[in-house]
Order: C-alpha cells, then structure tokens, then sequence
C-alpha cells in the first residue's frame, strides 16, 4: 500500500495582502470555469439548501452559486483578506453569502449544519488533512455531500502545461502560474492513493474519486 509522503509540517496556507490581490485577479480571468461550476453544483441541491465553501478565496463560486437560487451560503477562509475581499464582491454583486475567517481543521460551526460543501483547489493548503476531512465530516448533515476538486500530486509536466494554457489566462498570468505549479503547487498536492488513506480516518458513509488527467474530483456523503 502506498503511504503518506512525509511533509515537512507548516501553518495553514493563507494568502494575505498584495498576493491575495493577484491571485484574485488572475482566477477572475477563469470566471467561466467557476460559473460553470456553480450550475453544476445548483442542478445537485434542493433549494434553501444550506452550503459551506471551504477556503473560498474572492468568493467566485459562492457568488455564482448566491445567483442562481435561494441557498444560505458561508464560506470559511483562513485568510483575513480574501474574507474582506469575498464579503465586498457579493455585497457590489447582491447577492447574500457570508464569509468568516477560520480553519478548515477547527470549523467554528456546529455539528450536521450544512446540506453541501465545496472545498476547490485549496486542500492541499492545509495543515491538518486528516482534521480538515473530520471537519467537514461533522458539519455536513447525515446525508449531506461535499466535494474536493484539487490537484493530484502525480500529474505529468505536459499536464500541468495544458491545463494552464486550457485556463485562458493573460501570457503574464499564465507564466506566473505555471511558475506556481511547477514551484509549489504540485508539490503540495496529494495522491489518490493518499487521499483515500485520509479518508479512510473520517467518518463518511461513502466516497467516489474520479481522476482526471491533472486533478481529483472526491465525492463524500455523510
């Protein structure tokens, strides 16, 4: 069986001030892919279903998803700046969601409070995995779903490379970002493999990974 790559332990990875600032701008040039995934995830869920988005950076997804039904919509950040930056972009779009700043392995929120939860490229930010997956585990509802999309450690440079050119980034983002990728990013990321080890530590009554050729798609119901 495959086992946990030792890492080297860190902090949460939060992305504060200036840097925060361009990320924001750089994935708002992909506002389509977050637009696409927000009426995915509304033809899942009954309305005034209640959904956390963990790590939700400017808040794209949650806005789109704000837009597209009666949802009662929070999103949990461990940056200061991307909660104030979230908070005034659905505040300027009006839309109702609410963001608080927090950790993904100590959520400030009480047992079975949320029917759905998005975590999106975020995870492998994460000091604590095995917490945050028994986090999420115990805020979801019996019942409930979460999703994880994030990227797979074992995705191949050619990969990497098509995904980001796939992104429709400005030439200057797209060089920072496959910078990003090949720097940090992938190295970050986990395994399947891993990610099932993981899961098998929380509480979930069943899970679905589907692989694609850069990321991972993990379904869990409680």
């Amino acid at each position: 069986m495959t086992t946990l790559a030792v890492r080297k332990p860190h902090a949460d990875r939060g992305i504060e001030g200036l840097a925060a600032k361009w990320y924001a701008a750089n994935t708002a040039e992909m506002m389509k892919e977050y637009i696409d995934l927000a009426r995915r995830i509304s033809g899942q869920i009954a309305q005034n279903s209640t959904v956390l988005e963990v790590a939700p950076g400017p808040g794209y997804f949650s806005i789109g998803l704000a837009k597209l039904g009666s949802y009662a919509i929070t999103g949990l950040d461990i940056s200061h700046t991307m909660v104030r930056m979230a908070a005034k972009k659905a505040a300027k779009a009006g839309v109702e969601a609410d963001f608080k700043q927090g950790s993904a392995s100590n959520m400030p929120f009480p047992a079975g409070s949320f029917d759905f939860l998005l975590c999106r490229a975020a995870f492998k930010n994460f000091a604590q995995p095995v917490s945050a997956l028994q986090e999420m585990c115990r805020v979801l509802r019996p019942g409930g779903r979460g999703l994880i999309i994030d990227l797979k450690r074992n995705a191949s440079p050619e990969e990497v490379s098509r995904a980001v050119d796939a992104m429709g980034l400005s030439w200057f983002n797209r060089i920072m970002t496959r910078l990003a990728f090949k720097t940090m990013l992938i190295k970050s990321a986990y395994t399947k493999e891993e990610f099932q080890q993981m899961l098998a530590q929380a509480n979930f009554s069943s899970v679905e990974i589907d692989e694609g050729d850069m990321g991972l798609e993990i379904w869990m119901t409680k």
